[in-house]
């Protein structure tokens, strides 16, 4: 499922429009275009975006591939350490509840924290999805 890029973490209305203009308009778009270091590279050349900017973007739409993870979970993923689906896949269901409950307690990200047992069903699909994104 494709989100609008709007739903991205840091996307405000005038990077949405910047985006726009060079025909992103959803998650899933916008990953494929920041894959990869040369696909970075080249949409902060067109957009005058860093490329870390936009890696940042691209992980964040990577995250919210996985089922359940929405725009605040995948924000709370990031602030209990998470930064990629990679890395979500290794991660221990306890810990990473724990984590995420110390970062909402911090940051108030969400209102219902995951349980334990969605965080593992996340990591179970996680290890399912295939890597999208190279450094």
């Amino acid at each position: 499922m494709s989100y609008p890029i709007n739903d991205i973490g840091g996307i405000d209305g005038e990077a949405a429009r910047t985006l726009k203009l060079v025909g992103i308009r959803t998650a899933d778009k916008l990953l494929e275009a920041a894959r990869t270091v040369k696909g970075r590279k080249e949409m902060a050349e067109k957009t005058s975006i860093d490329e870390k900017q936009w890696l940042c973007w691209a992980n964040h739409a990577d995250r919210m591939r996985v089922r359940g993870v929405s725009k605040e979970y995948s924000e709370l993923l990031h602030h209990a350490g998470v930064d990629t689906v990679k890395e979500l896949k290794y991660r221990n269901p306890s810990n990473l509840a724990k984590a995420m409950a110390e970062a909402n307690r911090k940051r108030k990200l969400v209102r219902f924290l995951p349980s334990e047992k969605v965080v593992e069903r996340w990591i179970e699909h996680a290890k399912k999805l295939p890597i999208k994104i190279s450094y």
